[in-house]
């Protein structure tokens, strides 16, 4: 377990990081949005994400073969207290595929709205969720990053683990305009970085706070991640994106289904990473 805890990386990692950055270079050498995307930024960003990535959470990922080099609108499931799992899947798809891409994810208003972090988050490529700015970046040949289950899938207790939540429409409405493939992703691995969580609701209403997640560790565990990339579903042609919630919810449902599976499949397989001792997290956290 403590070879976590050395952020080096090796040199075929080295060479192969090297590789990702001069390829994602030339594809955004003339690259620019409207929100202030600087490449220098997203170098600086990998810098810092990668160590992470590749030594303390030992991050695998299945399913590259599914990914084509076009606009996709990615959407996974939202797990582990803290929105790393967003920082995760982006950094994969600029480290892992043959050509690598800058995601740019979908953020709350509060988010943006944060001084620093707001202004970072647009240079590295996220942007508010508004349907204007996701159709502009689809136009563009960029690929979008969702979470469905909003902030009510980070903010779950520990008995509540990897039960995803209803989803909201908005991402297939976005999807269905721009006709563009949706990406299902799945994320396992990250609950178990906080393995016991209280939710203060009450106290984060107060605060003015969407959440505030109250974990026994006060830093995340070095909980193996692991990300599965489905294959890619179609979206209707005669579906209008001004359909009823209750037209468009079978084919969200659909997601939602292909998301689950994958959870599913990974929880069979995930690495308990305290088998280093007599003690199993996995068996710890049924008695929750």
């Amino acid at each position: 377990m403590f070879d976590q805890f050395s952020f080096t990386l090796n040199s075929l990692e080295k060479e192969k990081k090297a590789d990702s950055f001069h390829k994602l270079e030339k594809r955004y050498r003339n690259y620019r949005d409207p929100w202030g995307f600087n490449l220098n930024a997203v170098r600086n960003a990998l810098n810092i994400t990668l160590p992470i990535y590749s030594k303390y959470f030992k991050v695998r990922v299945f399913g590259l073969e599914n990914v084509e080099d076009k606009p996709y609108m990615l959407v996974s499931n939202h797990t582990g207290q803290i929105p790393i799992d967003g920082v995760l899947i982006t950094t994969a798809f600029a480290y892992e595929l043959e050509k690598p891409r800058v995601l740019h994810s979908m953020i709350e208003r509060f988010m943006a709205g944060l001084p620093f972090i707001g202004d970072l988050s647009a240079q590295t490529g996220s942007i508010l969720g508004d349907r204007e700015n996701c159709k502009w970046l689809l136009n563009q040949g960029e690929s979008i990053l969702v979470f469905p289950e909003g902030v009510r899938g980070i903010n779950k207790n520990t008995k509540d683990f990897y039960k995803l939540q209803k989803f909201s429409s908005g991402f297939y409405r976005i999807a269905l305009q721009s006709q563009v493939q949706i990406l299902p992703i799945s994320v396992v691995g990250a609950e178990e970085m906080f393995p016991i969580v209280f939710q203060a609701k009450d106290f984060a209403k107060k605060l003015g706070l969407p959440n505030l997640p109250l974990p026994l560790n006060l830093f995340p565990l070095p909980s193996p991640i692991d990300i599965y990339i489905g294959k890619p579903i179609d979206v209707p042609k005669d579906l209008s994106p001004e359909a009823t919630d209750k037209e468009i919810r079978p084919y969200v449902y659909r997601i939602e289904k292909e998301i689950k599976r994958n959870i599913h499949k990974g929880l069979e397989s995930r690495r308990d990473f305290l088998k280093w001792s007599n003690f199993s997290l996995n068996n710890f956290l049924k008695k929750f």
